[in-house]
């Protein structure tokens, strides 16, 4: 519930006024409505149906003037009173509405931009450890259930208001039978807590499968190669099959809650009217014309105790999708990478580097509860306009100490330099804007290639689209598509090769002209022409930007100005790439050997 109401808090400061003139409209309603159920008094006077003498209800001397009036002018009088006062609330109710649809659908883009941003704003680490599933699940489904919460406790607070005005009109026709209901209420709401409870247990169980079936079928769908290749359809149809079980059960125990609590409810309120009514008759002596009005208060009134009770049960059963959405924006808000950021490019000015970045005594590992460092004592040295490669075993810690020295992640012990000067928050974004960094497996988004270009310099022109194609080696083969440049490659460019894709990729990093481009084992999944079209554009940027390469492939960084090999997250060797490679016991020289040895099988092969 503390979430509800921190949520409803800032529906106050994004509503303001505007959400307590909607409450008044509602109370204006109920009076309305309160009224409406009065002129039914003369009324049936008037009709003949009931004959009401002066003072045999409270509220007679409210319409007693009508007695002088003839009742063939009374009669179309209170009736057009009573009309009016329908229409009235019919129009003002259309009013609030609308109004409160504005301010809600309002207020859930509010909470899903403030979400996004905080996980935009989330730091590397933070995303390492989530489900990219869990983060979708959270601003989709959860979300969803979010708004529904809220309405559903705008819907509480109104019904709230109108039961207490309505309380009030019933304690002034009769104190002891509204003391009576209101007693019969409390009852209800002792009775109907198990029920409260429940909906609160089966909504956790919604989330929990809400997010795991986000969870597998994106993981089905992203592998849905290895899924084919792999003959695994049978095996993950019954995935999908478990789980749909799973949400029939849970679906139906949540229609048997509602049920079982609205059979409760009807079954309560028929006792409790017959009890009412004869109570009425045999110990408070109502009269006739006070009974029927007090029936018809308690008909209305009753309904209200039922629904706040419903609301509640929806209410509980919403609160783990409030609890998880307001976890996750606590969550990002303690791993937020920097305070009161700006990531407008335009906003951010480019380091512009002339020595070189230095790494000094890092230390990192991802679990500081671990003894083992992912990165121990690494000191070297990335000297600017120079090519750097970083070579080593699988899981030696290279892209971990790429994450460093792009600011993604933070040294537990040591630091990063630039120019000589220690990389800090002031100026992280500065170094980001410098870099253009390319991942082993490219990331291209659904669009046409234009548009994956423009991504990264929204002002380019088309010339210097081309240029950059030319120089990544992509224009002869962008060229020859349908559209050219304004061709649709599909969902992550699976129109495109590999070595297409990489290619592309590589343009969009040039298009950006960075003071510093990142390859994180850009060539291993191409081909031998593929890598050597990628090669070939490297060697044109060589001494216009600081390159630094991750490599699997030892031949991609034959012509680095300095090679830094890794081992067990350790430098054990530095030097160029001829003096590190007849250094016969050095574990680079052996990475070389078993590769040209490999390299000679698959040609004789």
């Amino acid at each position: 519930m503390k979430h509800i109401l921190y949520l409803t808090k800032k529906l106050h400061r994004y509503a303001g006024t505007v959400l307590y003139m909607n409450l008044l409209g509602m109370v204006l309603i109920s009076l309305l409505e309160g009224i409406g159920i009065f002129l039914l008094i003369p009324l049936l006077s008037m009709s003949g149906v009931l004959s009401v003498t002066a003072g045999a209800t409270p509220i007679w001397a409210i319409f007693e003037f009508l007695q002088d009036i003839p009742k063939a002018w009374g009669l179309p009088l209170v009736l057009g009173i009573y009309t009016l006062l329908a229409i009235s609330q019919t129009l003002l109710q259309r009013n609030l509405s609308i109004r409160e649809v504005k301010i809600h659908t309002g207020f859930l883009n509010h909470i899903r931009l403030e979400t996004y941003r905080s996980i935009l704003q989330a730091n590397w680490d933070f995303f390492i450890k989530k489900r990219k599933s869990d983060l979708i699940n959270s601003l989709t489904t959860e979300l969803g259930r979010v708004g529904g919460g809220l309405r559903l406790f705008l819907q509480f607070i109104a019904s709230l208001i109108f039961t207490v005005i309505q309380i009030g009109f019933a304690f002034w026709l009769s104190p002891s039978l509204t003391i009576f209901v209101l007693c019969c209420g409390l009852v209800l709401a002792l009775f109907s807590r198990k029920y409260i409870k429940k909906s609160n247990i089966l909504g956790n169980q919604t989330s929990e499968l809400a997010q795991s079936y986000l969870a597998g079928i994106t993981e089905h769908f992203n592998g849905i190669k290895d899924i084919k290749s792999n003959m695994l359809e049978e095996s993950r149809y019954h995935w999908l099959l478990s789980w749909c079980r799973q949400i029939e059960h849970e679906r139906l125990e949540n229609f048997k809650l509602k049920s079982n609590s609205q059979l409760f409810y009807k079954i309560s309120m028929a006792l409790i009217i017959a009890s009412f009514i004869l109570f009425s008759v045999n110990i408070f002596h109502s009269q006739l014309e006070q009974l029927i009005l007090i029936i018809l208060i308690f008909s209305r009134l009753w309904p209200r105790f039922t629904s706040i009770q419903s609301n509640l049960e929806e209410i509980a059963s919403c609160s783990a999708a409030f609890n998880a959405l307001i976890g996750l924006q606590k969550e990002c808000m303690g791993a937020r990478e920097l305070e009161n950021i700006n990531y407008s490019n335009s906003k951010i000015s480019p380091i512009h580097m002339k020595q070189g970045l230095e790494c000094s005594k890092v230390h990192f590992r991802y679990n500081p509860r671990e003894s083992s460092y992912s990165l121990q004592d690494i000191s070297l040295q990335i000297p600017a306009n120079c090519m750097t490669a970083i070579v080593g075993r699988s899981g030696a810690g290279k892209s971990t100490l790429i994450d460093i020295i792009m600011g993604l992640l933070k040294p537990e012990s040591g630091m990063v330099l630039i120019d000589g000067t220690p990389l800090n928050r002031d100026h992280l974004l500065s170094l980001r804007r410098s870099i253009s960094y390319i991942p082993q497996d490219p990331f291209l988004f659904n669009g046409s290639i234009k548009e994956n270009l423009q991504i990264i310099e929204p002002d380019a022109s088309e010339a210097q689209m081309w240029e950059a194609l030319e120089f990544a080696a992509a224009a002869e083969f962008v060229s020859k598509l349908p559209y050219g440049m304004d061709t649709l490659i599909g969902d992550r460019g699976i129109r495109l090769s590999g070595g297409e894709r990489q290619r592309l990729v590589l343009a969009r990093a040039i298009l950006r002209k960075p003071a510093i481009l990142v390859l994180d084992e850009a060539t291993s999944a191409l081909d031998t022409e593929n890598e050597a079209k990628i090669q070939e554009a490297l060697d044109k940027l060589r001494g216009k930007m600081t390159i630094i390469v991750i490599a699997h492939r030892l031949s991609t960084v034959r012509n680095a100005d300095q090679v830094i090999v890794l081992d067990q997250g350790k430098i054990i060797q530095k030097g160029a790439f001829s003096q590190l490679a007849k250094e016969k016991e050095g574990l680079f020289s052996s990475l070389l050997g078993n590769q040209m040895r490999d390299s000679k099988v698959i040609s004789i092969r």
